[in-house]
């Protein structure tokens, strides 16, 4: 369950990312077309393999009903992390990406 929630978090950041709004605000500078096409496909993609962690772990029964758990939850947190420290859901969508080989070994 916590790959999928890494996963999650870094997929919706990268989502976050692909918005013009939000790539300014927190990388400070405008995002390109093609920019904006990458982070929004690596954001789907990340959503995907965190389904698939989720499903893979417990079943189909049990995991969609983690996946929608740790889906609701990386999503809570990531917009109450942006009005008041996007530069933290920032640095953390990255640890998270950085700790998710680990999460795959903990299993």
């Amino acid at each position: 369950m916590l790959l999928a929630l890494l996963l999650c978090y870094g997929g919706f950041t990268a989502l976050c990312l692909s918005m013009d709004r939000h790539h300014a605000e927190l990388l400070g500078r405008k995002s390109s077309a093609r920019r904006r096409k990458t982070f929004k496909l690596s954001g789907w993609l990340l959503l995907a393999v965190s389904l698939w962690a989720a499903v893979a772990k417990t079943g189909w029964g049990l995991g969609l009903v983690e996946w929608f758990a740790v889906l609701m939850l990386s999503a809570l947190l990531l917009v109450l992390l942006m009005p008041y420290r996007p530069r933290l859901a920032l640095a953390l969508a990255g640890l998270s990406l950085l700790a998710s080989p680990v999460a795959v070994f903990a299993q």
